[in-house]
């Protein structure tokens, strides 16, 4: 077993991200260190195409740890992470028999831990929960810094709760069942991250992935590296702004953390949840950041092909060729980032410097000029 050890504190809590091969063995045991002596039940949260695969040693590695174990399995998919969903799991964990001294387990990727993260906020008003994230997406991003939530048909997570989870283990083993199209939506995340954290960080990424294009994703040590910079780096971000203020607007507002997301949300919006997974549509979203900061003077031509590009190492993305300008727009009115009115676009001014801008000074037409050209274009 090998593990790297990326600590987060907020003003609430403190726990561990531990990153590497071989962890599910030790879920027992991280969990009863979390959960402490008096914890008698856990209940797993997980889908039909996890559990299989990996539900197995994790169950088995908790009853080792005198742990009674119940596991519920949700579909797969975005559209799922719906209030309906949650529904179901906080009458399972009643049918658990859960106590307030009990635990829970996420077991999946960003949409299983979002919906078991926010059952466990809400459930006896808070259990432990414990993320063990299976997608790159998840354990370079959603599964650090506590924000849980649902769709609503209006909209992406407007209903959700910040609830920090008592620790998270991401083994990386689990990367290699991962889908093609899964493994896109992570580096994009990954690409993010780079775009708005530091020129070392977007390296960092660009480097692994121009190496995977060429070898496919390799289970290394460099892979755990970066994913630990991923959460050290959000790690830092949440520690100074856990409940994403919305009077900062400083390079570590969380708020930054939302590059891409504003198109990117609209995008999964305006097709159900059924066209774009979450880190696709965020690739198509930060190429529509990117040429709207071009646009607006903000950002470089040469810094915005280095983004360009990076997306483009992804992978491919789905086509928004065929999506109509003004519903995508339309769809903003309904971005849960909206403070006074307005929509708050995260743009770029270089490679590793965000800027957080007004959407009142932006006018629709500059918006909607750098929706057609990215869409046209990809």
């Amino acid at each position: 077993m090998t593990q790297l050890v990326v600590r987060t504190n907020t003003r609430r809590h403190e726990y561990e991200i531990r990153i590497g091969r071989g962890l599910l063995a030790d879920v027992g045991t991280a969990a009863r260190k979390s959960l402490g002596d008096r914890a008698l039940r856990i209940a797993v949260i997980s889908d039909r195409k996890v559990f299989p695969l990996y539900g197995p040693a994790v169950v088995k590695s908790l009853r080792a740890s005198r742990l009674s174990v119940s596991h519920w399995l949700m579909s797969d998919g975005e559209r799922h992470k719906s209030i309906q969903t949650v529904e179901n799991v906080l009458r399972f964990f009643n049918e658990s028999e859960l106590e307030r001294s009990d635990g829970v387990v996420a077991l999946g990727g960003g949409v299983v831990g979002d919906v078991a993260g926010f059952a466990a906020a809400i459930y006896l008003r808070g259990l432990p929960f414990i993320q063990i994230p299976t997608t790159l997406l998840s354990q370079v991003d959603s599964s650090v810094g506590g924000k849980t939530g649902v769709n609503l048909p209006g909209g992406k997570n407007l209903v959700g709760s910040f609830h920090q989870p008592a620790t998270v283990l991401s083994d990386i083993e689990t990367l290699r069942t991962v889908p093609p199209r899964e493994l896109i939506a992570g580096w994009c995340e990954c690409v993010k991250q780079g775009a708005v954290g530091s020129r070392r960080l977007f390296k960092e990424t660009t480097d692994l992935l121009e190496e995977s294009a060429t070898q496919g994703l390799l289970i290394s040590s460099q892979l755990e590296n970066l994913i630990a910079s991923h959460c050290a780096f959000k790690a830092w971000i949440v520690s100074g702004d856990e409940r994403e203020d919305p009077n900062r607007s400083d390079r570590r507002s969380r708020r930054i953390l939302n590059f891409g997301h504003t198109i990117g949300h609209a995008l999964e919006a305006i097709t159900s949840y059924r066209r774009f997974r979450h880190g696709e549509a965020v690739g198509q979203g930060m190429l529509v950041a990117g040429e709207l900061s071009k646009n607006l003077g903000l950002l470089d031509e040469t810094e915005l092909e280095l983004l360009n590009k990076a997306v483009s190492l992804c992978g491919p993305l789905p086509s928004a060729k065929d999506l109509d300008e003004r519903a995508v727009l339309n769809a903003l009115s309904h971005d849960k980032k909206r403070t006074g009115g307005d929509v708050k676009w995260v743009l770029l001014e270089r490679i590793g410097r965000a800027r957080i801008v007004d959407g009142k000074e932006i006018s629709p037409m500059l918006i909607r000029k750098s929706v057609r050209e990215v869409f046209r274009r990809t």
